[in-house]
């Protein structure tokens, strides 16, 4: 019975990257690191497909970070309303205190 070698993300990405950039030939990385060479390929064709997530904004990568962004700003929004509110308040204050005397 055969085990299953598991790889890293990393050291997939360091095979393919080797294969693209021509420091190796697929023959070659599969030869160095005992793979098979349907292997290197589909682990090529995966990085080739996600490449383009690379460049993607932030909100289309992923809704979360979209989600974080605008609570982000509607906390900034509601700050500055409690502040000017919390100076018009302030400001009321003296005028009635100054007037009531």
């Amino acid at each position: 019975m055969t085990t299953h070698r598991s790889f890293t993300p990393e050291f997939k990405a360091q095979v393919v990257l080797e294969v693209l950039t021509g420091v190796r030939s697929a023959s070659e990385a599969c030869q160095h690191y005992q793979l098979k060479p349907d292997l290197v390929s589909r682990w090529k064709a995966q990085f080739l497909e996600g490449a383009a997530t690379v460049f993607a904004k932030e909100s289309q990568s992923d809704p979360a970070l979209a989600r974080v962004a605008e609570l982000e700003r509607l906390v900034g929004r509601l700050t500055l309303e409690l502040e000017v509110s919390k100076k018009a308040s302030s400001i009321l204050q003296a005028h009635l205190s100054k007037g009531g005397k």
